[in-house]
């Protein structure tokens, strides 16, 4: 059956866990908060362009004279919000595909299955340059072009977890029970499965944050007037010429976001590759 989280749960967190917590935290809270927190529009010119950090503007500007901690601040809204956006709905779809096919199996696995290692056959990058090039880089065809990118790699996981739970004692004799398909799968094969989702979610989660930053690097991710901070990299990369640190604020807190992500999915993969009962 599914395991409970036990009354000393967050007592057991380790310390690594809690750091990425707290990073998350901050990312969460500035991206909610953004227009209270920044001290200027996302838009704004404040001055001339890479200006030293100062009081009025602590982490300089920009290459357009705009204000670096607003814009980083207004692009962990842009870009936290698709980045969970594009992976809630890469994983509904990956889900619902790969339960299906692990419960009905026979031509029902054998369609889906075809259909996603064609996909995958296909390298990410390139697909997604060729479907943005064509449709446009807007915010929509974005999210479906990646979410249906990453939900043949959750259709493998949510196949491959399913079809080990299906055949489970506590399955058949739930069956036996005269249990309906929604309830096996809502109270059997769900619970015990969210484990190892969690943990492919949170490394999903990165992979579409920094796939969505080098797409915004390479100016096929998300467009003007967005603060993003992938593009934000692009747009003042010159900078570095002229001895300035306004590329690297945004790169610092792609990296920062990422590692916290990992840290908390690495504690949720050795918790769960525990022994039944154990802790981390």
């Amino acid at each position: 059956m599914n395991r409970s989280f036990k009354p000393s749960f967050i007592s057991n967190i380790p310390l690594s866990a809690w750091i990425g917590i707290v990073i998350i935290a901050v990312n969460l809270l500035a991206a909610i908060f953004a227009p209270w927190l920044a001290p200027h529009s996302e838009t704004e010119q404040v001055g001339d362009i890479w200006l030293l950090p100062s009081a009025a503007t602590p982490f300089g500007t920009d290459s357009l004279g705009r204000d670096m901690l607003s814009r980083i601040l207004f692009g962990a809204r842009t870009t936290i919000a698709i980045a969970l956006t594009i992976t809630i709905a890469s994983f509904i779809i990956g889900i619902i595909s790969g339960f299906a096919a692990a419960i009905y199996g026979k031509w029902v696995d054998v369609v889906l299955s075809r259909i996603v290692d064609t996909v995958m056959s296909i390298p990410v990058l390139i697909f997604a340059l060729m479907v943005l090039s064509v449709m446009g880089t807007s915010i929509p065809v974005l999210v479906l072009t990646i979410a249906l990118l990453d939900a043949t790699r959750v259709f493998r996981l949510a196949r491959l977890v399913a079809q080990a739970i299906v055949c489970q004692e506590y399955v058949e004799a739930a069956r036996l029970r005269g249990e309906g398909l929604r309830w096996v799968l809502t109270k059997e094969i769900l619970p015990n499965a969210m484990p190892p989702l969690l943990a492919e979610f949170g490394m999903r989660f990165c992979f579409t944050f920094l796939f969505i930053a080098g797409l915004s690097f390479l100016g096929l991710g998300i467009q003007p007037p967005y603060a993003d901070w992938g593009s934000m990299v692009r747009d003042n990369a010159q900078a570095i010429n002229f001895g300035q640190f306004a590329p690297l604020y945004p790169a610092a807190a792609i990296a920062l976001l990422t590692i916290g992500v990992n840290l908390v999915v690495d504690w949720l993969l050795a918790r769960n590759s525990l022994p039944h009962g154990e802790e981390a």
